[in-house]
């Protein structure tokens, strides 16, 4: 991991009974705070791989007065946590990422987990919740960048939204005795929900079946259907997606409104982050002072090392000139220690 003179300090913060609340439930219930932890990011967007929510939850009820954010949480972390009395700990990077098979003395991973049950003590990561939220953390990365138009890379998809299901099957059928014949049958499958509605074809009445189903229950469905000619003949079968969420999503594509050299988006990204120095590798020919051009590199943002306190610092790999193009700057994260972004010339 690279190294930086600059110190990270973990924040504490000292929570206060809610005026809206009653006297019953404050907003320092364990309970309500992490509801307002998933207004602000719903764990529903963190990616797939990712270990997001809370992770060690003493026994209830469990009231927090204090809440420790921190970036990793180390055990020099977890001491510091616990002279000041916190009660939940926020870890942007989740401490507790594989299964653990056993808690025992033996690994620092489960040291953590043993002194926050003992200490009653709520462990909670958003990860990747946050990466991918409207105000999180790509987005704030983008905003050093200069003007530009943002877009996530990666859009989220809204995630119990238009409907239940994952196929929607639709047919239509005749008569009466044949709807009635459906509706029976579809009563008796897992996972289908069924509407109809009439409809006007060759000047003839029918009435229109849709049913909203899983993946498994499709298989049923369709071998229903394939028993009459009539009905199978007729069938199409749709894949429902979910609509994408804006302004939400892993990375952010952006594309500045006006092209500049490496040494400006440089310093730049230095004032954004709060950085002294960042380590370069330029090109081979290349130099910092060339104006008037569209360059392309990568930046490495390296987030605290689990072994240190130390704040980001940052690498530019392989920096290329390209002329007459406008820059477009990606920031995506990759994995849980590395955040990258993305500096290309618009097509």
């Amino acid at each position: 991991m690279l190294s930086s003179p600059v110190r990270l300090i973990p924040r504490t913060i000292r929570l206060v009974h809610s005026p809206i609340c009653n006297f019953s439930r404050s907003f320092m219930d364990l309970k309500v705070l992490l509801s307002s932890l998933n207004d602000f990011a719903s764990l529903s967007l963190a990616e797939s791989w990712d270990n997001v929510g809370l992770l060690v939850e003493p026994s209830p009820p469990h009231t927090v007065h204090t809440l420790f954010l921190t970036n990793d949480l180390t055990e020099e972390v977890m001491e510091e946590a616990l002279q000041k009395k916190a009660d939940l700990i926020l870890s942007y990077h989740p401490p507790i990422f594989r299964p653990l098979k056993h808690i025992t003395w033996k690994t620092w991973k489960e040291r953590l987990v043993i002194q926050a049950l003992e200490n009653r003590v709520g462990i909670y990561s958003p990860h990747t919740a946050y990466d991918a939220a409207p105000q999180g953390v790509n987005s704030w990365l983008a905003k050093g960048l200069g003007v530009c138009t943002s877009r996530p890379i990666h859009p989220s998809k809204a995630p119990n939204y238009p409907t239940a299901g994952t196929h929607r099957v639709e047919f239509s059928v005749n008569c009466t005795e044949d709807l009635d014949k459906v509706i029976s049958a579809v009563k008796e499958m897992a996972d289908v929900s069924v509407t109809s509605f009439s409809t006007r074809t060759d000047d003839e009445e029918q009435t229109r079946i849709s049913l909203n189903c899983s993946q498994e229950a499709l298989i049923q469905v369709v071998a229903f259907l394939s028993q009459s000619r009539q009905f199978y003949q007729k069938t199409e079968i749709l894949s429902l997606e979910k609509p994408l969420l804006l302004h939400t999503g892993m990375g952010r594509l952006c594309t500045l409104d006006e092209s500049v050299s490496l040494a400006t988006m440089i310093e730049r990204i230095k004032r954004h982050l709060k950085l002294s120095h960042v380590r370069l590798a330029l090109g081979v020919g290349r130099t910092l002072g060339v104006n008037d051009t569209s360059l392309w590199f990568l930046i490495c943002i390296s987030l605290m090392s689990l072994q240190s306190k130390l704040w980001p610092s940052a690498l530019v790999l392989g920096a290329r000139c390209c002329r007459g193009c406008r820059p477009t700057f990606t920031s995506q994260v990759r994995c849980p220690i590395m955040m990258f972004w993305m500096l290309c010339p618009k097509e």
